[in-house]
């Protein structure tokens, strides 16, 4: 799927979700850079996407339908700032010396989440990207639908949007259903997303929604291989 070899060789943060998988589909059209793989923190003890709530199993899915090598990266939980910063310094290392050379990240508002981004790679070798940095997110959600992406919701903050909305397909009605005060992409946390197919995949993957949990004010719904 890559048709070039740049100098500039990119990791892509994958959350599983759909700003992650928009943002390697944007540099994977930019000659300027070379998409390499894909890294994800893992809770160690459930083995899934923390938040997302996604399983290591649709994970390598996903992983195999972008033609890219996976890197998971398990963490502890709970996990301090100085396990963390051990653990995702070892990993730092090891991508250094595959030649990588940036680290792109699926942020979109958030400049406390992107500083802290910054801050964390500062002095490493590895230069942060934000390939959709600003993009308009009404904007941005019509775009994504209008390339074929899809996905499914597998988290919701229940304090934000109602809970039925876990389990259901990012689709324009899902959009137009949304309550006026959330975000179309849910960039202030209202709900986090798995994606099953769309442009940056080679072939769908199937899929079907299990068991809805409440966890506090969150409900997640479990995404399961078919």
């Amino acid at each position: 799927m890559r048709s070039h070899r740049s100098e500039k060789k990119v990791m892509v943060s994958w959350s599983s979700g759909k700003d992650s998988a928009w943002a390697l589909h944007q540099l994977r059209q930019d000659p300027e850079f070379d998409v390499v793989g894909v890294f994800s923190t893992l809770n160690e003890e459930y083995d899934r996407v923390a938040m997302h709530g996604v399983r290591r199993e649709l994970l390598e899915q996903q992983a195999d339908r972008l033609d890219l090598p996976l890197d998971v990266i398990d963490l502890p939980n709970p996990c301090s700032n100085a396990d963390y910063e051990r653990i995702m310094t070892r990993f730092v290392d090891r991508v250094l010396d595959r030649g990588v050379t940036h680290l792109a990240f699926g942020d979109l508002f958030l400049a406390d989440v992107r500083q802290y981004r910054e801050d964390n790679l500062r002095g490493t070798g590895l230069t942060p990207l934000f390939p959709i940095w600003h993009t308009p997110t009404r904007e941005l959600s019509r775009d994504m639908l209008d390339s074929g992406l899809r996905t499914v919701v597998t988290c919701v903050d229940s304090q934000q949007i109602p809970a039925a909305f876990a389990g259901r397909e990012y689709t324009a009605e899902f959009l137009k259903d949304l309550p006026d005060s959330a975000d179309p992409c849910g960039e202030n946390g209202e709900f986090h997303t798995f994606v099953f197919d769309g442009p940056m995949f080679k072939a769908p993957i199937d899929v079907e929604v299990g068991e809805r949990v409440q966890r506090d004010q969150f409900v997640f719904a479990d995404v399961l291989p078919r």
